[in-house]
């Protein structure tokens, strides 16, 4: 039996993939700041830290001035200074640890 090729087209435009992935990098450094966990090898989280985009806006203006200001690829660091950690703290507590 032959299994046909399926082509999945990629997910998002540029905005929501900034969205998701801002996202993703946070919960990484919030857990590897504050709980001491390697959610992800070093090698992915520099791809996807390396992929953020500070001056795309995301329509959240908060957030998009916090990561033109705070945000640096090279560190997690920055997380410390996230506006929104306590909805950070809780997408890694509900999402990513048992």
């Amino acid at each position: 039996m032959i299994v046909p090729v399926v082509t999945i087209p990629e997910w998002g435009n540029q905005v929501e993939k900034q969205r998701r992935n801002r996202i993703l990098v946070s919960v990484y450094a919030y857990a590897y700041e504050f709980d001491d966990s390697a959610l992800v090898s070093d090698a992915e989280y520099d791809r996807l830290a390396r992929s953020i985009d500070p001056s795309i806006a995301t329509g959240h203006g908060p957030l998009d001035q916090f990561f033109k200001q705070h945000y640096s690829p090279d560190t997690g660091m920055w997380i410390h200074h996230h506006p929104y950690l306590a909805d950070i703290i809780r997408i890694y507590k509900r999402y990513f640890i048992q």
